[in-house]
């Protein structure tokens, strides 16, 4: 796929977990994929859900010297460091195309956010993964967030609201409240808080509510996507936020409901990974021609 020509064709695979769609592409290394389509709009037109395949992201996957790995283009054409809904479905993918060992279930795959394990508890046209994230971290440089020390339900102005935050990075950068708001308050701050200046990065933003002592909803603005029916890093971040902040039991399997179902999360001692558990599933298989998204792109 590296300087795609008019005459490429994108041989690809649909998968989604939980309404997080992604089309996978087998590739031979992590770097595959030529920088400059994702800048010149091409992957933005293949994401397009009117003109192209349609999705959240590009997922390339594939095994370099016995080591899977994922790499993520958002449907903007930006590059996130992890997804936790698409390295359940690249797992399920590699796993049902034959590229994994039969008789592995745990393996390490590489991403953009350092090494994770991933436990594939069935495999088929959809299956349920596991995946070991990233142990979290509140430092304020490591999120990155500008702030003198951590952000634990702290206060931040936003425009005319003072929102109660928590700042997590899960390997990417989240910021989640727990506050009551209005459907029109989180339509209006999702955006907002993504692009605010105290978040160097970016951010994805998380809104959380609890609904019992081990079950929450959230509700998440991608940072290069938008609304999405589920984030997994969003809901392991919202799973450490109510640990952190006293709303849940840390070592106890929290129930975090999103748009698009249910994900399992347990957040460990600190320090430690989180687990994530949710199904995986696969879609459809397709070829697209690229001549002319790469020549609209470029336009």
């Amino acid at each position: 796929m590296s300087n795609a020509s008019p005459a490429e064709t994108l041989r690809f695979a649909k998968y989604e977990g939980l309404g997080n769609d992604f089309i996978v592409v087998d590739a031979t290394a992590p770097d595959v994929f030529d920088a400059s389509l994702a800048r010149a709009g091409v992957v933005a037109a293949i994401c397009d859900r009117h003109r192209g395949i349609g999705a959240d992201g590009l997922l390339l996957a594939g095994v370099v010297r016995g080591v899977p790995f994922m790499r993520v283009l958002n449907a903007d054409g930006s590059e996130p460091e992890m997804c936790g809904n698409g390295l359940r479905c690249v797992a399920l993918h590699l796993a049902r195309t034959g590229q994994l060992p039969e008789s592995a279930q745990t393996l390490t795959f590489d991403t953009g956010a350092g090494p994770h394990g991933v436990t594939l508890h069935a495999v088929g046209e959809s299956g349920v993964v596991e995946v070991e994230m990233r142990a979290p971290s509140l430092v304020p440089s490591a999120v990155p967030v500008h702030a003198q020390s951590a952000l634990v339900d702290a206060p931040l102005e936003v425009d005319a609201h003072t929102l109660k935050v928590t700042a997590v990075s899960m390997g990417n950068p989240h910021v989640v409240t727990f506050d009551a708001l209005s459907l029109a308050e989180r339509l209006a701050l999702g955006p907002r808080l993504e692009r605010d200046a105290r978040f160097p990065d970016g951010v994805n933003v998380g809104f959380a509510q609890m609904t019992g002592g081990d079950e929450l909803t959230l509700h998440v603005f991608e940072r290069g996507v938008g609304w999405t029916e589920a984030c997994g890093t969003g809901a392991c971040a919202a799973a450490v936020a109510a640990v952190e902040t006293g709303r849940a039991e840390r070592g106890r399997a929290l129930r975090v409901t999103l748009p698009g179902g249910t994900l399992v999360v347990r957040v460990g001692a600190p320090g430690t990974p989180v687990h994530m558990t949710g199904p995986a599933r696969h879609v459809f298989d397709g070829a697209l021609a690229l001549g002319p998204l790469t020549l609209a792109g470029a336009a």
